[in-house]
């Protein structure tokens, strides 16, 4: 089993550029709700994941679930629109396939968004780049190592680059945007966390919580990739607020309220990013 995961994998690249000539600078993932930011993308190629031989599909409602290829104020763009969760029934090693894939074509950086509850800040609407994180789910990395894309011990002491964190926090200041900073936890999902276990996360620190982003900052950085990212909180996470439940937590309308500001971050950011590749 551990051989067919990287045949799968180099079956699936194979596939992959058999359909698209180009090699990516950078990484973008689109997080829940965040889709319509490619409309100002200059888009060369679209692959859906479907198409890609042993690539596994992206079954959330709003994920498209496929690749762009394509140019953001002159600079090689990959974008993920859908990424793949551990909740769905994944392996953690499927789930950073898609990274994997586009860090082979070529991509250096990793800039990474997620629609994510809020602990510390419950502010819906709110930006916080995301400065370390706590993963509650099995490591990507277990299993047979990869030698071609990294070793077998990689460092996590700056899982999010500081010079490229500084950079987009130079925009924000530049733009007047308010984005906060903090630590990112992933819980495995689907179920949304107890007022219990978000309390447990803010004592071990974690200011935003989600389902999916620490597993594939791991891949990254496993790959050698540089990673930036940023959260939008779309709800106040568990027992935060009294009284509110998540029963209806609207994620595309919480995006929207600071999806133009969040859209100048990704691309001053990665015309700023450009510049240390």
């Amino acid at each position: 089993m551990k051989d067919s995961y990287i045949r799968i994998l180099e079956n699936a690249y194979k596939s992959l550029t058999e359909k698209v000539e180009f090699s990516p600078d950078i990484l973008l993932i689109l997080g829940s709700g965040l889709g319509d930011i490619v409309d100002e993308m200059q888009v060369e190629s679209v692959v859906d994941y479907k198409d890609i031989d042993g690539m596994p599909i992206s079954t959330v409602d709003g994920h498209k679930g496929r690749f762009l290829f394509g140019y953001i104020r002159g600079v090689k763009v990959a974008i993920m629109q859908g990424r793949l969760h551990y909740y769905e029934g994944y392996t953690p090693q499927e789930c950073i396939m898609p990274i994997r894939l586009i860090a082979m074509m070529g991509a250096k950086v990793m800039f990474l968004t997620n629609a994510s509850g809020g602990i510390t800040c419950t502010q819906t609407g709110a930006l916080m780049r995301i400065t370390d994180h706590i993963s509650l789910v099995p490591s990507p990395l277990i299993g047979e190592n990869y030698s071609r894309l990294g070793k077998r011990f990689p460092d996590m002491s700056e899982p999010y680059d500081k010079q490229l964190g500084n950079a987009i926090d130079a925009l924000a200041k530049d733009l007047d945007i308010d984005l906060k900073k903090g630590v990112y936890i992933q819980f495995q999902g689907p179920n949304f966390e107890t007022a219990s276990e978000i309390r447990m996360a803010k004592i071990l620190g974690a200011d935003a919580v989600g389902m999916s982003s620490a597993i594939e900052v791991i891949g990254a950085r496993h790959v050698g990739m540089r990673v930036v990212a940023i959260a939008c909180i779309v709800n106040p996470a568990c027992g935060t607020v009294e009284g509110l439940t998540l029963d209806n937590v609207d994620e595309k309308s919480a995006v929207a309220k600071s999806e133009e500001k969040l859209k100048q971050l990704i691309f001053g950011g990665i015309e700023k990013i450009k510049e240390f590749i």
